[in-house]
């Protein structure tokens, strides 16, 4: 069974993301506050986590922090302050998704069983390559120059989709559609943050990506 990891210091909202997630068949273990939710996230290794930014102790960045050091395990932010900063800073850290409190227990769901299906892909055998870039989909491993680059699972979807358009203009909303697989209303700056990450791992590279200006994303090859 899958263990998710439920941190925050507010037990009803604790019990409401459980009854939910529950239903779906996970195994649901528990935090209040950033410490114990450190403990348990080593103790536990569980399949992700759902965590809150305001917590006692230390604070929801310091834990995705901690966690981002040692684990690659999907991180989902709830934040109760609707400011794109907190929502950038949490995705920079390492997060890999975060919902705006007050949100409909359905749409966690929802993000969660889409961050399930990217990091755990159904088969494919297909290979990918724009210029000195090469992108392995069965494998999930690219390398840029000859070079192998780590990159983390949403900027592997991310470089995937452009791969697959190479040369062609792509929306933030079309990549956000794409590539996490869920509509993110007016955040496309989750987009930026992303593309950011990928141009520094693939530094070097002849390979770029390039930004049309109102537009959006294409990349180009050398």
């Amino acid at each position: 069974m899958t263990t998710l990891l439920l941190v925050d210091d507010e037990k009803n909202i604790i019990e409401l993301e459980r009854l939910y997630l529950e239903k779906e068949g996970y195994q649901i273990e528990t935090a209040y506050d950033g410490k114990t939710a450190l403990d348990r996230f080593r103790a536990l290794k569980p399949a992700a986590v759902i965590l809150d930014l305001m917590l006692p102790g230390l604070d929801g960045w310091e834990v995705c922090r901690r966690i981002r050091q040692e684990s690659d395990a999907p991180i989902i932010m709830l934040t109760a302050r609707d400011q794109d900063v907190d929502k950038i800073v949490g995705l920079e850290l390492g997060a890999d998704d975060y919902l705006t409190k007050p949100f409909n227990p359905r749409e966690l769901v929802a993000r969660v069983k889409a961050i399930f299906r990217r990091v755990n892909p159904a088969p494919k055998t297909q290979r990918l390559s724009v210029g000195d870039v090469v992108l392995d989909l069965d494998r999930r491993e690219v390398t840029a120059a000859g070079k192998p680059v780590a990159l983390r699972a949403k900027e592997f979807d991310l470089l995937a989709v452009l791969m697959q358009n190479p040369g062609i203009v792509l929306t933030r909303e079309r990549l956000l559609e794409i590539a996490w697989g869920f509509d993110f209303p007016g955040e496309t700056r989750t987009v930026d943050v992303h593309v950011a990450h990928l141009r520094k791992k693939l530094a070097g590279a002849r390979t770029q990506i390039e930004t049309v200006s109102g537009v959006g994303y294409k990349l180009v090859g050398g």
